[in-house]
């Protein structure tokens, strides 16, 4: 059978033909071939110098300046480097480095312009026998070293062209000295040190400047190869490759005979330690600093790692300082009340915290604590963590009440309710202290944090009023499930959010976006971006609503569960607050506002685990918030006259109470909620008047809730209730375990 005929203009058939009319013009122009070679060379090398760095690129390589992140007061909070390096100059490098180096990378370093012709051509003899030599000169290793994109590392001719045209660009453009220093400066040493000085330090425990003969040649040695001569993890190798190191230095004039002699018998002496790059002061809120930055100078071709551009931030570093010692002294001293109460050795879980403080005047964030380290917790207890607040949320039934148009002293009956709920069920909420069946005001209600009013209170205003209140004041990421239990902080949030939301409370109802960032500028001191406080055209809450709402938080601190910033810490500047514990006290918190100042705490494990009384937030998370105020107050950070915007009381120092007994979930859960109050208690809260027994019903009432509550009799507003004890705290009320922090 006869084969087709092949179509010549196919592209396999077209270049066989071409390559056969290439063989015969070299048959018959053999001379003018071999002319032609150095040509295409020639030519090659020239089309590569397009794709080598440039000279400006080599500029910048240099003088690389790391991003700055700057605090409002002018601290360094963290410094964004590609690398985990820190430059010295030649003249702070040991001498014995530089002798080691030039010995044995390049001895004819100071005579040539790049390449040295004699190794190169006795690297490529050695090559064609057998022995593989790459004959590159210390300025080659450093264009490989700053540009291993451009340049690569594979063991090709294209790579090698590219490795000497970009040497021959850094000896026009450097000194022989601004070379060295460079090259000791960027060249890696492995566990994460980069130049001479982390290697120093990784390896010796000391500076560059301190390192004597056999360290020096230590180190050298590795350049050969990081790991196959790590002092480390191949001390023998290591050591034969230093010894030779030496050999090289004496054969070249550095050291004596005799030095080489004695100095190769001694052993390798390290003092080593893993160099890890320093986390700052607020490590978290850098991170997300960090992460946005990157994508911002992405889209406007800026280089974080090398431009020295300088981001100014809210942070204040006092603040940041304050609540750092704040939370590593009460982790310190919680930790161990949490194994006693958990009493399981094998359980070693760490308890967490997140902290943030903020201005309410312009939503600017004066310090962040994610985790109580971020070595060994990077998630964000502040921004990721989401956690039923418990009391913390009664503030948000009371505002939705005023904001309804009930008045300050409305008053409602101190007694056990019964709630029944749409589609079957009641609830039935319950606190710690038996109940007064005295009437108590919407005031008393928040401040000593009573289930039964606030149940009351949020049956007669609403869920869904209650949701879009908690929404327009600053919880807005987190799902808030519009039930008649969401009243004792059922439905999990984030801290920032309950920050964000207090601060609009502080600031008389008025919305303001959390900010960290003011600007950005470049290393000239150019402004390339400016932030301004993003606030909301409409309040989220009346004016004359939110002022009342910080009169009922302030008696917080005054008589309820806050009470300890007045006795323990000495607060007495006007500040309001609120306290919040959930069920089984998995959880702390407490958020406290200052018209300069809000900030929030919160304590609890990852895992459904408990607390035990120590748990609640007046215990947990009230210590921090209080030495980071009492700091801030102490240093002028914040102003002590500062007042709210309506009259307070003088706050008397309340007298210690024991701390009552928890109770037990209540029956009757709402579906789909977590039901059940747990109560918070303080050893500090004001106890009840002498002689004012509490008065006691004939009978138990049963309370039948109506569309409208009935006000008790005498008449409601003019009313003036008896002292009754101040209730201990009633907490997030479900009778199932809170929801875990979702990651």
């Amino acid at each position: 059978m006869n084969s087709p005929p092949q179509n010549p203009h196919t592209a396999p058939n077209f270049v066989r033909e071409q390559f056969r009319r290439l063989l015969g013009a070299i048959r018959r122009h053999p001379f003018q071939a071999v002319l032609a070679l150095p040509l295409l060379v020639v030519v090659y090398v020239l089309a590569l110098i397009p794709f080598t760095p440039g000279i400006g690129d080599l500029r910048k390589a240099k003088a690389a300046t790391p991003t700055v992140v700057m605090s409002t007061d002018g601290v360094v909070l963290a410094e964004f480097k590609r690398l985990n390096r820190e430059w010295v100059p030649l003249d702070k490098i040991a001498p014995s480095v530089v002798d080691a180096l030039i010995a044995t990378e390049d001895r004819r370093f100071f005579e040539h312009h790049g390449i040295d012709p004699k190794r190169l051509v006795g690297a490529l003899l050695k090559t064609a026998s057998g022995d593989l030599q790459g004959g590159s000169t210390i300025t080659q290793q450093l264009a490989r070293n700053l540009y291993p994109e451009e340049i690569g590392r594979a063991a090709t001719l294209t790579r090698k062209i590219k490795e000497a045209i970009t040497a021959l660009k850094i000896e026009a453009l450097y000194t022989k000295r601004e070379i060295l220093e460079t090259y000791l400066n960027t060249v890696p040493f492995l566990f994460n040190a980069f130049g001479i000085e982390m290697a120093a330090r990784t390896y010796f425990d000391k500076s560059a400047e301190e390192l004597n003969v056999l360290e020096a040649a230590t180190l050298v040695g590795m350049l050969k190869g990081t790991t196959t001569f790590n002092p480390v993890l191949n001390p023998e190798r290591a050591r034969e490759r230093r010894n030779l190191v030496l050999a090289q230095m004496a054969k070249h004039g550095k050291i004596t005979q005799a030095q080489l002699a004695t100095l190769t018998k001694r052993p390798l002496r390290l003092d080593f330690e893993r160099q890890s790059e320093a986390t700052g002061p607020a490590p978290h809120i850098v991170l997300h600093i960090r992460k946005w930055l990157i994508d911002w100078a992405d889209r406007n071709n800026y280089d974080i790692y090398s431009e020295g551009l300088v981001v100014h931030t809210t942070l204040d570093s006092r603040i940041q300082e304050a609540a750092n010692q704040a939370v590593e002294r009460q982790m310190k001293r919680l930790q161990p009340l949490a194994d006693a109460v958990r009493k399981r050795a094998r359980d070693k879980s760490e308890l967490q915290v997140g902290f943030m403080a903020m201005d309410p005047r312009d939503g600017a964030v004066r310090a962040w604590v994610g985790s109580r380290d971020f070595t060994t917790e990077q998630f964000d207890h502040v921004f990721q963590a989401r956690r039923q607040p418990g009391s913390a949320f009664k503030p948000f039934v009371y505002g939705a009440a005023l904001a309804m148009g009930l008045a300050p002293n409305t008053t409602f009956m101190d007694q056990p309710v019964t709630i029944r709920i749409p589609g079957g069920g009641v609830w039935q909420p319950s606190d710690v202290s038996p109940p007064s069946y005295a009437p108590m005001t919407l005031r008393q209600g928040l401040t000593y944090s009573k289930n039964t009013i606030t149940a009351q209170v949020m049956e007669k205003v609403g869920p869904v009023r209650v949701v879009k209140l908690a929404q327009a004041l600053g919880v807005r990421s987190s799902k808030l499930d519009p039930v008649l239990s969401l009243a004792l902080g059922t439905s999990p949030v984030t801290l920032r959010e309950m920050v964000t939301a207090y601060g609009a409370i502080a600031n008389g109802g008025e919305y303001v976006e959390p900010m960290v960032i003011t600007r950005i500028e470049d290393r000239k001191g150019r402004v390339l971006l400016e932030f301004q406080a993003k606030r909301e055209p409409v309040d989220a809450l009346p004016r004359q609503h939110a002022l009342e709402l910080l009169d009922f938080m302030r008696g917080v601190v005054d008589q309820g569960t806050g009470a300890a910033i007045r006795s323990r810490y000495g607060i007495t500047a006007d500040v309001a607050g609120k306290t919040g514990t959930t069920q089984e006290n998995t959880d702390g918190w407490f958020i406290m506002m200052h018209p300069h100042l809000v900030a929030g705490a919160r304590v609890g494990f990852n895992d459904k685990l408990t607390m035990g009384n120590w748990g609640q937030g007046a215990r947990s998370a009230l210590p921090i918030v209080g030495e980071v105020f009492q700091q801030a107050l102490r240093n002028g950070v914040i102003d002590q006259r500062a007042e709210f915007a309506i009259p307070r009381a003088k706050a008397q120092p309340p007298a210690p109470l024991e701390p009552l007994e928890e109770l037990g979930a209540g029956p009757g859960a709402e579906p789909g909620a977590q039901l059940g109050p747990q109560s918070e208690v303080d050893p500090l809260l004001q106890p009840k008047l002498p002689g004012q027994p509490l008065p006691q019903p004939p009978v138990q009432p049963q309370y039948q809730p109506q569309p409208q509550y009935p006000q008790p009799q005498p008449q409601p507003r003019t009313y003036e209730p008896q002292p009754v004890p101040v209730p201990s705290e009633g907490s997030g009320g479900g009778s199932g375990e809170p929801r875990p922090v979702e990651r």
